[in-house]
């Protein structure tokens, strides 16, 4: 063999262990942290949780009693989420649920709805959205306290034709310049609720499956 071909040979062999190093490398280093990665999600969706249940409030771990649904009528879902269910010495307290409101100004804005056992909001946090900074982006916590309008209410409190921003004669505020996004919650919000009453007798059995799925359920109910 040739000084080329030998080099080549050579050349070739270092480069195959050099690939073999780094990809060990590589994976050594995802299921290090893979184990840190997934406490810290959990960790964040529990805080999320947690703003709208406090650990005062419930002594089960919510992450842990959640039921899959997959709702677009009422909850506007495009995909399977999980309704998160609280409880306290094992009496049922209450559900977070996921919802969507389709209709936002620049488009969806996914949130979670916490609905106490009796069918009052405890609090509402959006997502996500991607709704125009300074105007339609108060729905987030971060910039406005705004969602707090809907604690304490419910299908009855105000009445139907009421769940409405104000310039729909509602009793929601609107934001200065921006009535889409406001208005799309509070639809989205009151659907909800909807959602929440169609189904409270499935929702709020804990002894259920945390597997089951409410969708045909859900659906059935509110055809009825």
């Amino acid at each position: 063999m040739n000084i080329l071909g030998k080099s080549i040979t050579k050349n070739g062999i270092l480069l195959g262990l050099f690939a073999i190093v780094t990809t060990g490398v590589i994976a050594g280093t995802y299921l290090s942290t893979r184990g840190l990665i997934q406490d810290n999600i959990r960790h964040a969706e529990e805080s999320a949780l947690l703003e709208l249940f406090p650990k005062s409030r419930h002594d089960n771990s919510m992450l842990d009693d959640a039921i899959s649904v997959d709702n677009s009528e009422l909850l506007g879902l495009r995909e399977a989420k999980k309704l998160y269910r609280a409880s306290m010495n094992s009496e049922f307290v209450g559900a977070i649920l996921p919802a969507t409101a389709r209709d936002g100004y620049t488009g969806d804005v996914d949130m979670i709805v916490g609905i106490n056992r009796d069918g009052t909001i405890a609090g509402v946090r959006v997502l996500s959205h991607r709704e125009t900074p300074g105007l339609g982006d108060q729905v987030d916590y971060k910039k406005s306290q705004w969602v707090d309008g809907f604690i304490g209410k419910s299908l009855t409190n105000p009445e139907e034709s009421k769940w409405a921003v104000k310039k729909d004669k509602g009793v929601f505020d609107q934001f200065t310049g921006a009535t889409i996004t406001p208005r799309a919650v509070t639809k989205a919000v009151h659907k909800a609720l909807q959602y929440y009453d169609a189904n409270i007798d499935t929702i709020s059995d804990i002894n259920d499956s945390l597997s089951a799925d409410l969708n045909t359920q859900s659906n059935s109910g509110i055809q009825q």
